[in-house]
C-alpha cells in the first residue's frame, strides 16, 4: 500500500467528486477483503484507517478465555496477560496488530482491485444523484461522437446520449461542437447513470426564457405553458403576476434581443408568444393569433371549442398543414374545430331548415334547439326529455311533444329515404338489364 493515503483520498474525493468517508470504507472493506483470503475467512479480523500514519491497519481479533475451543480467534488467559494486556480477564476481546509483511502480494492486488471497483461504484452513484436532481433543467455539453444517429454528448463528469427522436429536424453536428439540451431522463442502469437530453421537449423552450428573461427567474412572470413542432414553430404561454410588468413585452425584450436568442438556438423555430388567462374562450383566440375569430361554441363535457373565423383567416387560423389550430389545441388544453363564417352559415342554414320541417317546431323553437346545439331533426330525435327540458324556453311541459314530434317526423323521413333507394335501385336493375338487349340488336 502507499505510505501515505490521506492525500490519495483527497485527491479522488475532489477529482471524483466523491465524499471522503466513502472513499475510506471502501478501503476499509477491501483491505478486509484481502486479508481474510491471506489469513482465511474464519479469522475474526478489523481493519480500520489510522490517519495519522496515512495507512490502513489490520487487527486480529483475539478473545479472552479459560479453555480453548477455537484456536484461531481465542487466547488463554496466561498468554493474553504476557503478550497482549497485562490487565486482561476472561472473557474479554483484544486486538492484537497484525504485521504488514504478513499480508501477501496477491491479497494487496486483490485490495487494489475492490478499492478501483468501490470508488467506479461510488462514483457512478455521485453522478446519479447530482443527475437526477437536474432532471428538467438545461445542460451544456460537447459533442463526444456519434452512435448510429445517436449523439453521446459530454457533460463533464458523465456522457449523456441524445436520441435521434429528441433531436431538432435538420440539425445537424459535427464532433467538438457545444450543444445545449434539456435534460429529460435519468435512470441507472448496470453500466451506470443513463443521461438521456432532448433537443424537442417543450421543457428546452421554457428553460431558454427561463435563462433569457429575468422576470421569468425571478417568479415576476409566470409560465403557464409551452408547445412546439421543433424546428417549426412553437407557442409560449405567460402571465404576470405584477400589473407593472407586460410578460409578453418580457419576453420579447427590447428590440426582440430576448426571443431572438431563443429562436437563434432553436435553429429559426418560430415563436408565438401568449399572454395567458383563464376564460378558455379568450385563452383560445389568443392562442390561434395571429389568426382573427368571430366566435367560439364551448361544449365543456366534451372539452371542445367550434372556433368560427372569417373566410379570409380560415388559412391563417388553421396555419400550414394544420400547424397553428394543432399548436393552440395543445397549448391550451381543448379540442378545436376551426370553421368558416360562411361553412358555419350554411351549416346552421340546413340545421334551422331540418328543425322547422318537424311539424309544431317554430321558427323561434327551432332556434332555440339549435343553439342549444342540436343541428338536425335527427339529433333532436335521439335526445331524452329530460336534456330537452333543460332548455330555457321550451320546459318540462313541451318536452315530451316536441320529441314525439321529432320521432314521428323522423321515422317518416327515414322511410320516404328507403322507399326513394328501392326506386333507384330498381331502376338502376331494369337499366343494366336493357343494355345487353340493345347490344343484341345492334
Amino acid at each position: 500500500m502507499l505510505p501515505d493515503l490521506n492525500r490519495v483520498i483527497e485527491q479522488v474525493s475532489k477529482e471524483k467528486g466523491i465524499d471522503r468517508q466513502i472513499i475510506v470504507e471502501a478501503l476499509e472493506q477491501a483491505m478486509l477483503s484481502a486479508a481474510k483470503r491471506t489469513f482465511g475467512p474464519d479469522k475474526n479480523i478489523e481493519a480500520k484507517f489510522n490517519p495519522e500514519v496515512g495507512e490502513v491497519e489490520l487487527f486480529e481479533i483475539k478473545k479472552v478465555v479459560a479453555v480453548i475451543e477455537d484456536a484461531e480467534n481465542e487466547v488463554l488467559l496466561g498468554e493474553a496477560r504476557r503478550n497482549l494486556d497485562p490487565d486482561a480477564e476472561v472473557g474479554d476481546e483484544l486486538l492484537a496488530k497484525l504485521p504488514a509483511e504478513k499480508f501477501g502480494r496477491i491479497a494487496a492486488q486483490a485490495a487494489k482491485q475492490n478499492i478501483i471497483q468501490r470508488v467506479r461504484d461510488a462514483e457512478r452513484d455521485s453522478i446519479y444523484k447530482e443527475f437526477r436532481t437536474r432532471k428538467g433543467e438545461l445542460a451544456t455539453g460537447t459533442v463526444q461522437r456519434f452512435e448510429k444517429k445517436n449523439l453521446i454528448v459530454n457533460l463533464g463528469r458523465a456522457d449523456a446520449i441524445l436520441p435521434e427522436k429528441e433531436q431538432i429536424p435538420r440539425e445537424r453536428y459535427r464532433q467538438g461542437d457545444r450543444i445545449r439540451a434539456f435534460i429529460f431522463d435519468v435512470e441507472l442502469s448496470t453500466k451506470g447513470p443513463q443521461i438521456v437530453l432532448s433537443r424537442t421537449h417543450p421543457g428546452l423552450l421554457i428553460e431558454l426564457f427561463r435563462q433569457e428573461v429575468p422576470e421569468i427567474y425571478e417568479g415576476i412572470v409566470e409560465v403557464k405553458g409551452a408547445a412546439r413542432e421543433p424546428g417549426g414553430r412553437a407557442k409560449f404561454a405567460v402571465m404576470s403576476h405584477d400589473r407593472d410588468v407586460d410578460p409578453v413585452g418580457a419576453c420579447v425584450g427590447m428590440r426582440g434581443t430576448r426571443v431572438q436568442a431563443v429562436v437563434q438556438e432553436l435553429r429559426n423555430e418560430k415563436i408565438d408568444i401568449v399572454e395567458w388567462t383563464n376564460d378558455p374562450a379568450e385563452y383560445v383566440c389568443r392562442a390561434l393569433a395571429p389568426a382573427k375569430v368571430s366566435k367560439i361554441i364551448m361544449d365543456e363535457d366534451e372539452h371542445a371549442m367550434e372556433v368560427i373565423v372569417p373566410d379570409d383567416q380560415l388559412s391563417l387560423a388553421i396555419g400550414k398543414k394544420g400547424q397553428n389550430v394543432r399548436l393552440a389545441s395543445r397549448l391550451t388544453g381543448w379540442r378545436l374545430d376551426v370553421r368558416s363564417e360562411s361553412d358555419a352559415e350554411d351549416e346552421a342554414r340546413r340545421a334551422r331548415a331540418s328543425l322547422t320541417a318537424i311539424p309544431g317546431i317554430s321558427d323561434v323553437t327551432a332556434e332555440l334547439l339549435y343553439q342549444d346545439g342540436f343541428k338536425s331533426a335527427h339529433e333532436l330525435a335521439a335526445s331524452d326529455e329530460n336534456t330537452v327540458a333543460e332548455i330555457d324556453g321550451i320546459g318540462a311541459e313541451r318536452a315530451p311533444v316536441i320529441l314525439v314530434a321529432a320521432r314521428e317526423h323522423v321515422v317518416r323521413l327515414d322511410a320516404a329515404a328507403a322507399e326513394a333507394a328501392a326506386a333507384a335501385a330498381a331502376a338502376a336493375a331494369v337499366e343494366s338489364a336493357a343494355a345487353p338487349a340493345a347490344e343484341e340488336v345492334e
